[in-house]
């Protein structure tokens, strides 16, 4: 089992920015790519950013690139998501994840964390 836990979610004005946490615990060897969703009020959850664990293979969704950053820390299992220019759009619950593959990171994480709320206003 991974444990997941997501922190620095909070209310920003629109252009401003935000770093999520997410602390990883367990058996984090056996999940090789680490990633971040978010679900907006009524929305399906969406996929944002993921990368490998030990690095590289960075991947974004189309409204992610170019404002968000995913990057972790090994030493500390600590996987971050920066977000600059945040929209009203951003406003969401998002997720941590975890998975083996690079197309279940993106599609169907094996673990999530418990979420951090971003409330972005206008």
């Amino acid at each position: 089992q991974v444990q997941l836990e997501e922190s620095g979610g909070g209310l920003v004005q629109a252009g401003g920015s935000l770093r999520l946490s997410c602390a990883a615990s367990g058996r984090t060897f056996s999940s090789n790519f680490v990633g971040w969703f978010r679900q907006a009020p009524g929305e399906d959850r969406e996929f944002v950013a993921a990368m490998l664990w030990s690095g590289g293979l960075r991947t974004y969704a189309d409204s992610a690139k170019g404002r968000f950053t995913i990057s972790r820390d090994n030493a500390n299992n600590t996987v971050y998501l920066q977000m600059n220019s945040l929209k009203p759009d951003d406003t969401a619950i998002y997720y941590c994840a975890a998975a083996r593959t690079i197309q279940l990171v993106r599609q169907s994480p094996d673990y999530w964390g418990q979420g951090t709320q971003v409330t972005v206003s206008s």
